[in-house]
């Protein structure tokens, strides 16, 4: 028995994949294609997207909105699973976007995704502007100095006991590397705190992928 997280080297990892990752043909075909892009490396881990697409079930999510589309795999995975929930997906990535239009196209989902090409903080101002606490689940995966902003405007558009999930929260380990100081992992970190301190949600931050935050909206 041990208090601390179990630590996954290459062979637990795979075991973990094998025994637990259900990962749907589509979504591995785009993620592969996804890989062969100059910036590949931004898409959500796999066991991170099958959890999210298991509380989304759990909770019978209806409306969902990601900030941070990028190539589409996270709604291509979901989208299938909850045949009824609609979904509002914003990128300022003409490129990526099209491949994820592609995708959702080939899964028959399309239609059920409003896909907005804007800069995220515009973009959810619009949002807030526009409709009331609805959505059921946020994926928050934008850039990491807007996080706060973000968040803040995702307060808004997440309804009581709705759930935003916040990926990227350890940042590679940096986060807890006092020797790095750059931009990007001092927003990362501000971000932790402004969340850790926030008394309107329930949090848990879970180190799977590049560490994604869990945060219930109470009321």
């Amino acid at each position: 028995m041990s208090a601390h997280t179990l630590q996954l080297d290459d062979a637990l990892q795979r075991y973990l994949a094998e025994h637990a990752l259900r990962e749907p043909a589509d979504c591995r075909r785009l993620r592969e294609r996804t890989a062969g892009l100059e910036n590949g490396g931004q898409i959500s881990s796999p066991e991170q997207v099958q959890l999210l697409a298991l509380i989304a079930r759990l909770c019978g999510a209806r409306q969902v909105l990601e900030v941070g589309t990028f190539t589409g795999y996270m709604p291509l995975w979901l989208a299938p699973v909850l045949p009824e929930a609609r979904f509002v997906c914003v990128d300022r990535d003409h490129n990526a976007t099209a491949i994820a239009r592609e995708a959702w196209t080939a899964a028959g989902v399309n239609d059920r995704i409003d896909l907005r090409i804007a800069e995220a903080g515009p973009a959810l101002e619009r949002l807030v502007d526009g409709v009331a606490a609805i959505f059921d689940l946020i994926y928050l995966d934008a850039d990491k100095e807007g996080q706060i902003e973000y968040y803040e405007s995702c307060m808004h558009l997440v309804r009581p006991g709705g759930l935003i999930a916040v990926d990227n929260v350890l940042w590679k380990g940096r986060v807890a590397d006092p020797g790095c100081d750059d931009e990007t992992t001092r927003a990362v970190r501000a971000f932790n705190d402004h969340v850790h301190g926030d008394d309107r949600v329930d949090l848990s931050m879970i180190p799977v992928g590049d560490g994604l935050s869990l945060i219930r909206r109470r009321t």
